[in-house]
């Protein structure tokens, strides 16, 4: 574990400016301002209040990947699972986050800013937020989502 969370540190001390010759690193400032991609990336949760940004690796393919989840203010992710074990560490804000197979607030944690959590591989988990809330999640992919309840799943809906 010791060896997997500096493993993370390296990775978080990148700089998205030579992201181009593999070499990434960012304030929380400048995590803050980046644009995000599409919600529904690999190892997101498919809401369009979730924006993603991958700064290193491909959560869609075997291997190592960091990406930041950038989730509006007053999300609520219901129960769901990923196919790869990970490690969420809080950049900016304050995370409420769970495990089981429903959102229940009883089981929310707080996680304040440079908190550190884990979601183990085919766990389920919930979370939500009160302020917008930005998150840096390391996982070994390929990563993907499968929500307890398909039918509430936001890429199921009909918008």
């Amino acid at each position: 574990m010791k060896a997997f969370l500096f493993l993370l540190l390296i990775v978080s001390a990148f700089n998205i400016s030579s992201h181009a010759q593999g070499q990434l690193r960012m304030t929380q400032q400048e995590i803050i301002a980046t644009k995000a991609t599409d919600p529904s990336a690999p190892g997101s949760s498919n809401l369009s209040a979730v924006q993603v940004i991958v700064i290193f690796g491909d959560p869609s393919k075997s291997g190592l990947y960091t990406i930041l989840l950038k989730v509006a203010a007053n999300t609520q992710i219901p129960a769901h699972l990923h196919p790869d074990a990970r490690v969420g560490t809080v950049v900016s804000g304050t995370w409420y986050f769970g495990y089981g197979d429903k959102f229940d607030k009883s089981k929310l944690k707080t996680l304040p800013t440079g908190s550190v959590y884990s979601e183990v591989a085919n766990q389920n988990h919930f979370a939500m937020t009160k302020e917008p809330v930005i998150v840096e999640i390391t996982g070994y992919g390929p990563s993907g989502v499968t929500y307890v309840n398909a039918a509430g799943d936001p890429k199921n809906m009909k918008h």
